[in-house]
């Protein structure tokens, strides 16, 4: 007999050096992140299904659509409620299939998937993430091919949980590159206002926010690289006491940021997700920086976690 195989498949460990990535074959999802032993991003058991997102790749949309309803080119789509106690579809269609590992070296690995025709979604992507580590940290690079016949709008989004070393999150600092907030519906977290700037104590996540206290479950827009960035990415940071953490970076593209404060964790407790996105909740409906892709054409774009 097999030995049984984990709830997210096989556990694909890559490393350099003093740090260890551990990405799953169910999803792609990246399930740890750690340098000496110090974890850089919250983890679960191989035997359980990742908890809140955790890790997740979210493709061919991030977030929400709205009663999972959209129109292409006339023709209304359905797609299936995955957020039935919202009636939302969220998150995309590749959470939970396994990936394909096409490369899978010492400090690499790459998986692909395909999102085939299905209810709600008529045109066939072909996608990959890449998981790579270097001295600088995690690089992640995620490709999308169009393999229809008609012009695709999709967007994408990763749901990392970063987090400080040791440090407890309350204690931890929040930054954000943000400018703007989106105002949701409380019930469903859709949409109910167009994006505003920030306000208030809103203003205090573009320095650095203590996060003790705080409750997000908040799409931010208007993330933008600093212009005197000399490598002009977008750049979200989580930091201990000391000045120490982890930073969230990507690529200009990843224009919004959805953050999550979980209040339960498995074996944390509160810890905080930052979710880089293409593109705000519901954009299959209302368009907004939605990615359109031509027949035969390919995107990419990346994102990473260094240490500091």
């Amino acid at each position: 007999m097999h030995d049984p195989i984990p709830a997210t498949g096989r556990q694909l460990e890559i490393t350099h050096g003093a740090a260890r990535a551990v990405v799953t074959e169910v999803g792609a999802a990246l399930r740890a992140f750690d340098v000496d032993g110090v974890p850089y991003s919250e983890t679960y058991g191989a035997d359980e299904r990742p908890p809140a997102g955790a890790g997740a790749v979210l493709i061919p949309w991030p977030n929400r659509v709205a009663d999972g309803r959209w129109v292409l080119e006339g023709e209304s789509q359905q797609l299936a409620l995955t957020e039935p106690d919202k009636h939302n579809a969220i998150h995309g269609l590749l959470r939970h299939v396994p990936w394909t590992v096409t490369e899978h070296g010492e400090s690499t690995v790459i998986l692909h998937a395909m999102v085939p025709v299905q209810p709600g979604w008529p045109m066939p992507l072909l996608t990959s993430v890449g998981y790579s580590l270097d001295a600088a940290g995690l690089t992640v690079t995620h490709t999308v091919e169009n393999l229809g016949s008609r012009t695709v709008p999709f967007g994408m989004g990763v749901h990392p949980y970063p987090r400080a070393g040791h440090a407890a999150t309350d204690d931890c600092t929040l930054r954000l590159a943000a400018s703007s907030v989106l105002p949701v519906d409380p019930e469903r977290l859709l949409p109910a206002r167009p994006p505003r700037a920030l306000q208030g104590n809103e203003q205090e996540f573009r320095s650095g926010r203590r996060l003790g206290g705080v409750v997000l479950d908040t799409a931010f827009g208007g993330a933008s690289p600093r212009p005197d960035d000399p490598r002009q990415l977008v750049r979200h940071s989580v930091t201990d006491p000391t000045g120490h953490g982890i930073e969230l970076w990507a690529d200009p593209v990843f224009g919004w940021v959805q953050v999550f404060t979980a209040s339960e964790f498995p074996g944390r407790g509160r810890a905080v997700a930052i979710e880089p996105m293409t593109c705000p909740p519901d954009a299959l409906n209302s368009g907004t920086d939605l990615i359109t892709l031509p027949p035969g054409e390919t995107w990419t774009a990346r994102w990473g976690l260094r240490p500091f």
